[in-house]
């Protein structure tokens, strides 16, 4: 487990960095200029204003480092963080999530609640519509247990529809997840998720913002925050969006920043699939099963040990003596129709079942 940052920094360095990081218009490169001027942000913060303008700062950044707000805010993390379970990474610290370090502009600061040993483990980040259909909701839930079962960590944007599924999916499945917020942790959004973020945080997982604790759901906050999606993550798979969804500039950023990129065809009536059919297009790998994303994924390093589970499904049991439809399946093993369905979707996806003319067959191997 990492070393909480908070006592890898002096404490008047911590503070002075925490009074860097919510000056306005101050991301990683003029962090990085400031503390390689001055050699630390307690002596940039000291530094004359003339220093700060030859450096190309804006007046309004270099009025605000001494305003009230600016040193309140910075008290008030510094007294967070003295909580159980909350910590700050910084880029230049160890601990620091390896390959979100290697993204073109990693946050200075990352907040965590929760474990952030999580940050370092293999993610697959999961995403896809605010509104998505029920199937598209029932596909993500299935892929994401099942890569939670093969040991991997399930990473979103806590957002409603696809998000809220992977996330919830993950936890049932026991497996990790990260939710990257556009928010500050204390200014949790959406609201309907509350509850969400807290069983994240209680089974071990993690939620991580890189914005201040009390910033506000600004619109500029959750395009920027998916490059932190992305770029924690070995791939994204995009489970349902439209032309306009927020998920293809996931999508994009994933591929700038070198990792893989899936996405789930659709119908082409669909509106909420011509997102991915656009992905598709781009070059991003067409999926029908995890197997396809797990295969792509063989040349990486340090990937989670492949899982040997000898439990047989209690559907794929009755398959394998003959093959069924839906209704008969849901017949002999006495279970609701709906939740069959939902269980041959995993299988589906898994590449243990096929359907052929309404009846669904056992697959060999």
């Amino acid at each position: 487990m990492p070393i909480p940052h908070s006592s890898l920094c002096p404490p008047a360095e911590l503070e002075a960095r925490l009074r860097l990081h919510r000056l306005p218009e101050t991301g990683l490169r003029r962090f990085h200029t400031l503390l390689q001027a001055f050699g630390s942000a307690a002596s940039a913060l000291s530094a004359p204003a003339g220093a700060w303008r030859a450096l190309g700062m804006a007046q309004t950044t270099i009025d605000a480092r001494r305003s009230a707000e600016v040193r309140d805010g910075a008290l008030a993390a510094m007294a967070w963080l003295e909580h159980p379970g909350q910590h700050l990474l910084m880029w230049d610290s160890p601990g620091y999530p390896a390959l979100l370090g290697e993204i073109d502009d990693p946050p200075p600061l990352l907040f965590v609640a929760g474990d952030p040993a999580l940050l370092e483990r293999p993610q697959l980040a999961i995403v896809g519509s605010r509104r998505a259909s029920p199937p598209a909701l029932d596909t993500a839930r299935a892929f994401s247990r099942y890569l939670s079962q093969a040991g991997f960590t399930i990473t979103s944007g806590l957002a409603l529809g696809i998000d809220g599924a992977a996330h919830r999916a993950a936890l049932q499945a026991g497996g990790g997840t990260i939710g990257v917020l556009g928010t500050g942790l204390q200014k949790l959004y959406p609201q309907r998720h509350r509850e969400l973020a807290q069983a994240i945080i209680d089974s071990g997982s993690a939620l991580v913002s890189e914005y201040p604790l009390d910033a506000g759901p600004l619109p500029g906050n959750f395009p920027r925050r998916n490059r932190i999606i992305s770029g924690l993550s070995l791939g994204v798979l995009v489970v349902e969006a439209s032309l306009a969804s927020g998920s293809l500039i996931t999508a994009r950023l994933a591929a700038e920043q070198g990792r893989e990129v899936y996405a789930i065809p659709g119908s082409i009536h669909h509106p909420g699939a011509k997102g991915c059919h656009q992905l598709i297009r781009d070059g991003a790998l067409l999926v029908e099963s995890v197997e396809q994303i797990l295969e792509s994924l063989r040349g990486w390093q340090n990937l989670p040990p492949a899982i040997v589970d000898e439990y047989v499904h209690p559907l794929l049991a009755l398959l394998h003596a003959a093959p069924q439809t839906t209704e008969s399946l849901a017949r002999c093993s006495e279970q609701p129709l709906a939740d069959v369905l939902a269980q041959l979707t995993e299988l589906e996806l898994q590449g243990q079942v096929s359907n052929e003319a309404g009846r669904w067959f056992a697959r060999a191997g």
